[in-house]
């Protein structure tokens, strides 16, 4: 294990990769070696300081992923600053929540993303956030004064930075994630050096990471998946970081790989989907690839396949976790078997241990019995922002995370996630798991992609309705046709008994499906009936 800060864990690379590649931005065509990374992020760190902000205070940053996104990751975890990660799809209701919860005195906001005017909303609830002293807009002039202000605060004293780094611990919160808050107010796990920088070292360490890779990150940096195994992965290995832009854009990432001739690619099972499904996907280059993460949601097997056999990312890894953990528990590695990269999510991650539990009673269950699956170890959040309670519910007594999902482990420790408790289907007694029916809807030939939900039944007290995205091209279809598809293949139960043609599914901005939409959608179709 790392038992460091991530600012000091920064100085070994820098000292051992200086001249290499840091960091690309493909949309700006900005390059950073790991010196010029370095000089940017102590600069910033020194002008913050020079602002006022000190150790424990919570920084707060709201913008889509940009090189500015990932220097103040950096320069806040040099000093100590806790950085709050806030979701770019929030607005005014949920953005002033996690402001005030948090208690963040200084927000680094984009002004406008997409659709969305973010400066109009910061200044339309600021005189509701009493912390939140300073706030400085990605481009302005009191944004660029900011490392201009530092290099002149070195200048006086070169070691303030170094000062304050040399009395962090790996145990000192740095960065605060909420949750999605589907069930109510987000939470924020509240993680540290130790969490965060040993989670995306091993992360990395299992994709085989070293100075010579280059990883492609189109996956939000405000959450996990970016700013930890992304950015994280590559810093702790000398690795450079590659922007493709803002938010995800199928083509705009493959041209990423393409032109920096990436050997790792991120993202969610629709992401990839959107890329192979490209018009045009056969014209990119992508020999460079060699591995990448495939994580964020259920993996269909047909997806997995497609990625290891078009773009060749034959060492492509399958990675499980959870905001609270920070985020992986299970992951696969290169050597393992098409099977074991298809069927599972792997097994457990080094210096943690996962265990499978009855969800009522909390006993261990034996190996092929599903159960809640749990995990313990130094990737454990220190808890949520300050809410014992909600962090009671979540880590027990003996420090086991309950992640709230289903899982079976196999005798080699290969664990399949089967479905969250929450979406666990009872229909006439018989314990129905969305997952089993989603992947066998996607071999359909006319199906792209497929979410299966239960809803009310008077005889039944549950009955599976499907949500079908069809392949572009395909023939509509309808529910005596997936009936007759299913018949002999699935056992009666689980046959879908509605079936819903959509055009997209409801997603947060990470790319999981939000089912608590899909479920509202279902109650009005349902009562139409």
């Amino acid at each position: 294990m790392l038992h460091e800060t991530i600012g000091a864990n920064l100085d070994r690379t820098v000292a051992r990769y200086g001249s290499r590649d840091a960091m690309v931005d493909l949309r700006t065509e900005r390059r950073w070696t790991y010196d010029e990374f370095d000089a940017d992020v102590t600069a910033l760190a020194a002008g913050l300081l020079a602002r006022g902000v000190r150790t424990g205070d919570r920084v707060g940053i709201w913008a889509p992923n940009c090189p500015e996104w990932t220097l103040v990751q950096y320069a806040t975890a040099r000093i100590g600053a806790i950085l709050v990660s806030v979701n770019p799809a929030y607005r005014s209701h949920e953005l002033r929540y996690v402001l005030n919860q948090a208690g963040v005195s200084v927000l680094v906001s984009a002004r406008m993303f997409k659709t969305s005017d973010y400066g109009q909303m910061v200044e339309a609830m600021r005189s509701e956030c009493p912390a939140l002293v300073s706030v400085y807009y990605l481009g302005s002039s009191e944004w660029d004064s900011l490392p201009v202000d530092g290099r002149a605060a070195l200048k006086q004293n070169a070691d303030m930075v170094a000062d304050i780094a040399s009395s962090l611990s790996t145990d000192d919160p740095i960065n605060i994630q909420y949750t999605s808050g589907t069930t109510g107010f987000p939470k924020g796990a509240t993680l540290s050096h130790r969490n965060i920088l040993n989670n995306g070292y091993f992360v990395g360490e299992l994709c085989g990471y070293d100075e010579r890779d280059r990883v492609c990150i189109p996956v939000p940096f405000y959450h996990c998946f970016g700013m930890v195994m992304g950015n994280l992965a590559c810093t702790s290995h000398g690795a450079a970081m590659i922007v493709p832009g803002p938010s995800f854009d199928p083509a705009a990432t493959l041209h990423a790989v393409q032109a920096e001739r990436c050997t790792s690619l991120y993202g969610v099972p629709t992401m990839f989907i959107a890329e192979l499904d490209l018009p045009e996907f056969e014209s990119f280059d992508l020999s460079s690839l060699r591995t990448g993460i495939m994580a964020g949601s259920p993996c269909p097997v047909e997806v997995m396949k497609q990625v290891i056999d078009k773009m060749g990312m034959v060492e492509v890894s399958i990675c499980y976790g959870m905001t609270e953990t920070s985020p992986v528990s299970l992951q696969t590695r290169p050597a393992d078997t098409i099977e074991q990269r298809t069927a599972t999510v792997g097994r457990v991650g080094p210096h943690l241990e996962v265990k499978i539990v009855d969800p009522i009673d909390g006993d261990v269950l034996g190996r092929g019995t599903p159960g809640e699956l749990c995990t313990r170890g130094y990737s454990v959040m220190l808890g949520y922002w300050e809410d014992e309670g909600k962090t009671a519910e979540a880590i027990d007594a003996d420090g086991w995370m309950h992640t709230g999902d289903l899982g079976v482990m196999d005798e080699d420790g290969y664990v399949a996630i089967t479905g969250r408790i929450k979406d666990m289907v009872i229909r006439g007694g018989e314990n129905i798991y969305p997952r089993e029916i989603e992947e066998f809807l996607y071999t359909h030939p006319d199906v792209a992609d497929a979410q299966v939900i239960g809803v009310p039944d008077a005889n039944y007290g549950e009955e599976l309705m499907a949500f079908l995205r069809l392949r572009e091209g395909a023939p509509v279809i309808d529910g005596d046709d997936v009936r007759k598809f299913s018949a002999g293949k699935l056992a009666h139960y689980k046959i879908p008994r509605y079936v819903v043609i959509v055009e997209e599914f409801p997603m947060t901005v990470t790319g999981k499906v939000r089912k608590v939409d899909l479920r509202e959608k279902a109650l009005k179709l349902l009562g139409r009936r």
